[in-house]
């Protein structure tokens, strides 16, 4: 087998285009994800007066050309198409994903040129080509390993450079250049570990870290990804965006492990897909607007269609819990057979009643109790008063993270008391949550800071911190400069529904992407004086260090502040700790 990146590079492949067919993007797919359950490679074409039915046609008639011809009569070709554009994608042996990438774009070629009227290279030199790189990549060690873990229900994750069978304590690793044959593996010392995956747009660190809390308080290692680091225990391994299928694998592979709890973002699912399929619960926390207009998703349905595919990692046992609160995922459950453990704040929802009646696990909010249907009988497991982070039940958000973490801890196994103890001890703090409504203390005024950046998440902080009270309100706001004037506009006005006194409005000089300086900081202010706010209440910071130190500074006893924090989290964070 040759390196990657000798075969990443080995072909070049031309695909003819006009202004209304281009090439978006040409991707592996690792693992299960938006699209379907198989890795592979995928195709993102944008479209403009062009039948998206008739680019399908071709594209299925082409890549089953080439597929039978390099004998992958057994993979599989689907198509979605969206507003604008269509997905293309096939299916591929796992150690043929970059060949599958190079296959994708021959069938594409083909295509475009027959749609286009363009001329096309000639069919049997480009297979040639084809079938050179796959017997350059290809690995049958690999595919025995996989096949046979698979037999006997072991997880499998590979790379680039490595192949790790198990998890935890139960996991070996080789790397690719020298894999062993199934008949020289131990088999009896390899074992997976109870895995939970969570998902959704706002609400899925929260719930992760609530996840490792009850896991700890039931005596065991556990670890998380998220995208803040990946941590074993008190260890943190590594700091970043461990979101995706990387993360996954530094945690799994890790010795000490014992549960694991993945945060899934929606990036990791649409690129590369989902990192295991051996997963015992999976969670879809809620479901908004947020980065629409990536890799074909467009909507807020579509969206909800991309994080529901955390339900294909799911083993034949596991289960999917969802928001039964949140009308989004309510609609997209309709589309899955998968075993759903509902969550609600609300006891009369209809979907906790139906669940009930078929003697199927769920969880609700009793008046101040979070409550446990385990089938069969209904047990208090706590009150949210006693949860720090609900700030005594005022973040209604925190206690669906709480309600997810409940369902998600019973789904594996852990008891009521560990919940309970978990929950109860986990704190509203940069220790235990940072960037996740910390409160601080400044001059007898009160502080909280928060990394919400979306309207949803924006929302629902303001509205809690709206509940407290206080003589005078400041609020910080900063926004990346890949929002649309409309999206900064929206999530302004979403912060102002805390009715501040003062709105200090930040430039984020590392987050332009394409606008100039003082642009997203003019939108504020237009936003804020459109709103009401005299040019006297919107103060001016060159950056969120500057912002928070120009609201220590005018804080009075009594006063209250929440600081959007988007970048120099740290330093915010270290700032006010002093």
């Amino acid at each position: 087998m040759d390196s990657i990146e000798d075969i990443e590079d080995a072909l070049s492949i031309t695909i003819p285009t006009s202004d209304s067919l281009q090439v978006e993007d040409c991707r592996r797919l690792t693992g299960p994800g938006f699209l379907w359950d198989h890795p592979g490679a995928v195709v993102q074409l944008e479209l403009r007066n062009v039948s998206a039915e008739k680019v399908v046609d071709l594209w299925k008639k082409n890549a089953r050309r080439v597929m039978d011809v390099i004998a992958w009569h057994d993979q599989q070709i689907t198509a979605r198409a969206y507003d604008g554009g269509v997905n293309l994608a096939i299916s591929a042996p796992i150690d043929q994903l970059y060949s599958a990438v190079f296959v994708a774009q021959t069938a594409l070629h083909f295509s475009s040129a027959e749609l286009l009227g363009k001329a096309s290279g000639d069919f049997d030199s480009m297979i040639k080509d084809l079938q050179n790189v796959m017997q350059r990549e290809a690995n049958p060690v690999l595919i025995a390993l996989v096949n046979a873990a698979e037999d006997r229900g072991i997880d499998a994750l590979s790379d680039d450079e490595t192949l790790s069978l198990g998890h935890g304590a139960g996991a070996k690793i080789w790397p690719m250049t020298s894999l062993p044959s199934p008949e020289n593996v131990d088999w009896k010392k390899l074992h997976n570990v109870p895995l939970a995956m969570i998902t959704g747009t706002n609400g899925k660190t929260t719930t992760t870290r609530l996840c490792a809390a009850i896991a700890r308080a039931a005596g065991k290692v556990s670890g998380l990804t998220s995208t803040d680091f990946v941590r074993v225990g008190d260890i943190v391994l590594d700091r970043g965006d461990y979101s995706g299928p990387g993360g996954a694998r530094l945690l799994l592979r890790d010795k000490r492990l014992e549960l694991g709890f993945l945060e899934v973002a929606r990036g990791g699912i649409l690129r590369r897909g989902l990192p295991t399929r051996k997963v015992r619960a999976a969670v879809v926390t809620n479901v908004a607007a947020d980065h629409l207009g990536q890799y074909g998703v467009n909507t807020v349905p579509e969206l909800a269609r991309a994080k529901f595919a955390v339900h294909r990692a799911l083993t034949e046992d596991g289960v999917l819990v969802l928001n039964a609160d949140d009308a989004y995922i309510v609609d997209e459950a309709n589309q899955t057979d998968a075993n759903i453990w509902w969550f609600s704040l609300n006891p009369a929802s209809p979907q906790l009643k139906k669940a009930i009646s078929a003697s199927t696990p769920c969880a609700w909010l009793d008046a101040e109790q979070i409550v446990f249907f385990d089938g069969q009988r209904t047990k208090p497991v706590v009150n949210v008063h006693d949860i720090p982070i609900t700030m005594r039940g005022a973040a209604r958000y925190n206690i669906q993270n709480a309600l997810a973490a409940t369902c998600i801890s019973r789904a594996l196994g852990l008891s009521d008391d560990a919940i309970s103890d978990g929950l109860t001890r986990f704190g509203n703090d940069p220790k235990d949550n940072p960037g996740r409504l910390n409160e601080f203390e400044s001059n007898g005024a009160r502080i909280f800071v928060d990394f919400a950046h979306n309207p949803h998440s924006i929302a629902a902080v303001s509205e809690t911190v709206s509940k407290i009270p206080a003589n005078r309100r400041f609020v910080m706001l900063s926004h990346a400069g890949d929002r649309s004037d409309q999206d900064i506009r929206d999530v302004t006005e979403t912060a102002l529904k805390m009715n501040p006194d003062f709105v200090v409005a930040v430039e984020l000089a590392d987050y332009l992407r394409g606008r100039t300086l003082g642009e997203v900081t003019q939108l504020i202010k237009e936003t804020c004086k459109k709103h009401g706010l005299q040019p006297d209440q919107i103060i001016s910071a060159e950056s969120p260090n500057a912002g928070a130190e120009e609201i220590l500074q005018n804080l009075q006893p009594g006063d209250l502040a929440l600081l959007l924090v988007l970048s120099e989290r740290d330093q915010v964070l270290e700032l006010l700790s002093n």
